[in-house]
């Protein structure tokens, strides 16, 4: 009986190409064993086992991939057993409707960098990519790009207490920046602004006599969380921007 030997040297065999070119068909999600995809060049093919190359399987340099994720409260962004990348993951996968459809691979979630976290107790939108051009638009343009949040918020505000959060103030330690905020039920208010975080618009709840019980991002920029459910993902498509 044959010993196993790693796919990327099956795949030569079977397709005559580069050692390079193997590891690019493997680790693209090209190939299979035994009908199931393999992206790991190293596994280890045993002998009467079926190595296939894709229709449409291309040696080509895998390109990084954005993650969008509705984090959970109570999750941590970036550290931590309870982290948002353990939540990643084929099955909390919500397929978006592209062509050629986006293939869910084992690569995708290493080397995630998350630019703008969230506080644990904060919920919604959150970016996790391996792109340094996205990392580097969400980290030096924060303070410029407008975001979103829903607040539920507890307590009876002070009197012209929405107009003074909309002009901008200074409280305790905060610079409060000015904000386009609306109620959106009668427990519920819309937070629109730049320079927003999960810690501020609590400075900003408390300065006017709220306590603000649940905060969630809906939007960074131009993207939007849309139906994410809490704990599911989608890729950022191709070519859109924040």
């Amino acid at each position: 009986m044959s010993e196993p030997i790693r796919l990327s040297k099956a795949v030569i065999a079977l397709t005559g190409c580069s050692r390079r070119e193997s590891e690019l068909y493997i680790e693209g999600g090209w190939v299979t064993v035994d009908g199931e995809v393999v992206d790991a060049p190293q596994f280890m093919v045993a002998e009467g086992q079926q190595v296939e190359l894709l229709p449409g399987a291309r040696p080509d340099e895998a390109e990084p991939v954005t993650i969008l994720l509705h984090k959970p409260a109570g999750i941590e962004s970036d550290s931590g057993e309870q982290r948002a990348a353990s939540l990643l993951g084929a099955d909390t996968r919500v397929s978006e409707h592209t062509e050629p459809p986006m293939r869910v691979l084992r690569r995708h979630f290493t080397r995630l960098d998350v630019p703008m976290p969230l506080t644990r107790q904060a919920s919604g939108l959150l970016v996790l990519t391996q792109d340094w051009q996205v990392k580097r638009k969400l980290t030096e343009d924060a303070g410029r790009l407008e975001q979103e949040y829903v607040v539920d918020v507890g307590g009876t505000i002070a009197e012209g207490g929405l107009e003074r959060l909309n002009r901008g103030e200074s409280s305790g330690k905060w610079k409060l920046p000015a904000c386009k905020l609306s109620w959106q039920s009668e427990n519920r208010l819309r937070f629109a602004g730049k320079d927003l975080s999960a810690e501020r618009i609590e400075a900003m709840c408390a300065s006017v006599g709220l306590s603000a019980s649940a905060i969630k991002r809906i939007r960074i920029g131009s993207i939007a969380m849309a139906r994410l459910q809490p704990g599911q993902w989608r890729y950022l498509h191709k070519g859109k921007r924040f």
